[in-house]
């Protein structure tokens, strides 16, 4: 069986079932691609997300440089075409290989899943993030949005 690299978002998620999620998938690393780590969520912005993720024995990273710059976020906002946005982030990520590779190092190393506000995957710039694992990977990686 091939490797498995999951994303996940936040939104409408409180903590608990958050965390139950990650481990009902045996998910032992939390790959965090906003970039700014910060929510209105209770639980969810850095501190007290990596505190909780480690009371439950679940590595905490955060890759901020895999996150959407605030430009192309208000570009999303303002335009609402995910087509565009989703090309500008491709873009972007083609010059953050070191930030690829580091993901791509915990992903070999634990059973990761990449985290970001939004619920479905369609609207999240961490399909890119994940494509962009899976293309470095090569030996068929499998994503699996949960």
């Amino acid at each position: 069986m091939s490797r498995q690299l999951f994303t996940a978002g936040y939104e409408g998620t409180m903590i608990d079932e958050f965390i139950d999620r990650l481990h009902v998938n045996r998910i032992n690393c939390v790959i965090d691609v906003r970039f700014l780590p910060l929510s209105r969520e209770p639980g969810f912005s850095k501190t007290n997300l990596a505190r909780r993720l480690g009371q439950s024995n679940i590595k905490y990273v955060h890759l901020g440089e895999l996150g959407a710059p605030k430009t192309l976020r208000e570009y999303l906002k303002s335009t609402g075409n995910y087509s565009d946005f989703f090309k500008k982030m491709n873009k972007y990520l083609a010059g953050k290989k070191d930030a690829i590779e580091e993901a791509y190092r915990y992903v070999m190393q634990k059973h990761c899943c990449l985290m970001c506000f939004e619920q479905f995957s369609d609207q999240c710039h961490r399909k890119i993030v994940a494509r962009k694992i899976k293309i470095r990977d090569g030996n068929g990686l499998q994503i699996k949005h949960i």
